[in-house]
């Protein structure tokens, strides 16, 4: 099996110092098994919570709005971020979803899927795919609605808290073929090499030195150069993974678009620049559902101001 093992349980996770994880854990199973009107209902209640708590996220997403979106009059901007801000309460909602919910649940959930041609073609040529995408607030949740049709991969970053990690990485597991500590390239490569699916966000600025400032809305962004190496090693098949939330309780639309063509070339700066360009274009079309409140733009150019 590639990846990380399905992880095994000790009986140091009792101990009493991790009971407060513990139920954190029991109320996300149980957020994730309401049916999914009433999920969502809760996920509102919990982002008109968010909308009205004063935080340094608020702060967050008004400086990175104000960035990407210079046209919009001050009215315009402020309405984007309460929007974004109360979007989070159904990005907890989403995650608990798409970690903890049901196979009978999940598949209830409407959903549309278009372009899955688009990865039939590469994988007939015997090539592994990486499906390009955002962090949106529901992209556990759309990885594990579009597992219900293709076999799929994730790469992730280990939880800090052990009890954390051994739930979120058992259900994962539980839907996605196999999952890749981020740093484990190998592995990755191997798996693409194998004809694999592999779904991969890199849109957050993770301060490493394998990044690149390209731009993200016009804006100089620190991004990973990670897409280009992957796809140079593995000979994959770079494939857009858009998805968004529809209004009211209409699920969710999924769209793979074409393959990115002469991907990847010589110039790595350049395909930075195009993945960035491919993930603007699926925020805009529903801005509000966007992570806004990560630090996109920490990293700065040298002689750039600090944006937060």
């Amino acid at each position: 099996m590639p990846g990380m093992p399905r992880p095994t349980f000790t009986r140091s996770l009792l101990s009493p110092r991790h009971w407060p994880a513990w139920l954190g854990v029991g109320i996300i199973w149980l957020i994730a098994h309401l049916r999914y009107p009433a999920l969502l209902w809760l996920g509102r209640r919990l982002g008109a919570l968010v909308q009205w708590i004063p935080s340094a996220r608020r702060r967050i997403a008004e400086a990175n709005i104000a960035l990407c979106f210079p046209g919009l009059d001050a009215t315009a901007r402020a309405s984007l971020v309460e929007r974004n801000l109360r979007d989070i309460g159904l990005m907890l909602v989403e995650f608990a979803l798409g970690w903890m919910g049901s196979d009978r649940g999940i598949a209830r959930i409407p959903t549309r899927i278009d372009g899955l041609q688009h990865l039939e073609a590469a994988r007939a040529q015997g090539k592994g795919v990486l499906l390009v995408g955002g962090h949106f607030s529901h992209l556990e949740l759309c990885a594990r609605l579009v597992s219900q049709r293709i076999r799929i991969a994730g790469m992730y970053r280990k939880m800090d808290s052990t009890v954390f990690e051994w739930a979120v990485l058992r259900a994962r597991l539980h839907y996605a073929e196999a999952m890749f500590d981020k740093d484990d390239i190998r592995g990755t490569v191997k798996y693409l090499r194998g004809g694999g699916t592999l779904w991969y966000a890199p849109d957050q600025d993770m301060r490493s030195k394998d990044s690149v400032f390209v731009p993200f809305f016009g804006v100089p962004a620190a991004t990973i150069t990670a897409t280009h190496h992957l796809a140079r090693m593995s000979g994959a098949v770079v494939i857009p993974f858009a998805h968004r939330r529809l209004p009211g309780a209409g699920g969710y639309a999924l769209h793979l678009g074409a393959p990115l063509e002469a991907f990847p070339d010589a110039d790595v700066l350049g395909d930075t620049a195009r993945v960035n360009a491919c993930i603007e274009q699926m925020v805009r079309k529903a801005p509000e559902q966007y992570l806004w409140v990560h630090k996109r733009f920490k990293t700065r150019p040298p002689g750039s101001p600090d944006v937060y």
